[in-house]
C-alpha cells in the first residue's frame, strides 16, 4: 500500500468521525429536553367534598357520649392500625412521621418530646379532649388548618367512638369517658 490509499481511507475514517459529530450536536439542539426549574412533579390537589358529603354534611353526627357508650376498645385497635404508619401506641415509644400517642387524652396539644409539631398545630393551645379528639379524626384539616397530617380522617362515627376510647385506654390513668345526657 502507498501513502495515497493510507491518506484515502484516514480521510474516509476521519469523515465519518466528523459527520457523526455534526449530526450529534444538530440532534442535541433539536431534541434538547425542557428542565424545570424545580425538580420533581407538582401534584394540584384540590379538596372537594364526595357526593354523599353534602348529605353527611346536614346530618349532623350523634354525640361522642352516646357513641363511647356503645364503643369497644378492641374495635378501636384494631381500627387504629391504620394510624400505626405515622404513629407509635406503646408507652415510652419512638415518634415517627407522627408523634407518640401513648397518653394522648387529657395531653397538651402540640406538646410531646422530641416531635416537631407543624406551626398549625403549635397555634391551638388547650389539651386533647375527647370532644376535641373527634373532631380532630373525623376531619384533621378543617379542625386545625394547615396541619402537616395528610390521614384524610375516619368519616364513620362508630368507628371514631371506637378509636377514641382505645386512645383513652393508652394511658396509667385512663380519663372517665363522659356519660350519655
Amino acid at each position: 500500500m502507498d501513502g495515497f490509499e493510507i491518506n484515502k481511507i484516514l480521510g474516509a475514517v476521519l469523515g465519518t468521525c466528523l459527520f457523526t459529530l455534526a449530526l450529534n450536536i444538530v440532534a442535541g439542539g433539536l431534541f434538547t429536553p425542557h428542565k424545570p426549574a424545580k425538580p420533581g412533579y407538582e401534584i394540584a390537589v384540590t379538596e372537594t367534598p364526595a357526593a354523599g358529603s353534602a348529605q353527611a354534611a346536614t346530618a349532623p353526627d350523634e354525640p361522642i357520649e352516646k357513641l363511647l357508650a356503645t364503643a369497644d376498645v378492641n374495635k378501636g385497635a384494631t381500627a387504629a392500625k391504620k394510624c400505626l404508619a405515622c404513629h407509635d401506641f406503646s408507652k415510652g415509644g419512638p415518634n415517627k412521621v407522627g408523634p407518640n400517642l401513648w397518653g394522648i387524652v387529657g395531653r397538651e396539644r402540640a406538646v410531646h418530646g422530641g416531635f416537631a409539631f407543624s406551626t398549625a398545630m403549635k397555634s391551638k393551645s388547650g389539651k386533647w379532649t375527647i370532644e376535641e379528639l373527634n373532631s380532630y379524626l373525623k376531619n384533621p384539616r378543617a379542625m386545625v388548618p394547615g396541619t402537616s397530617m395528610a390521614f384524610i380522617g375516619l368519616t364513620k362515627p362508630n368507628e371514631r367512638a371506637d378509636v377514641i376510647a382505645y386512645l383513652n385506654s393508652l394511658a396509667d390513668n385512663p380519663q372517665p369517658l363522659p356519660k350519655p345526657q
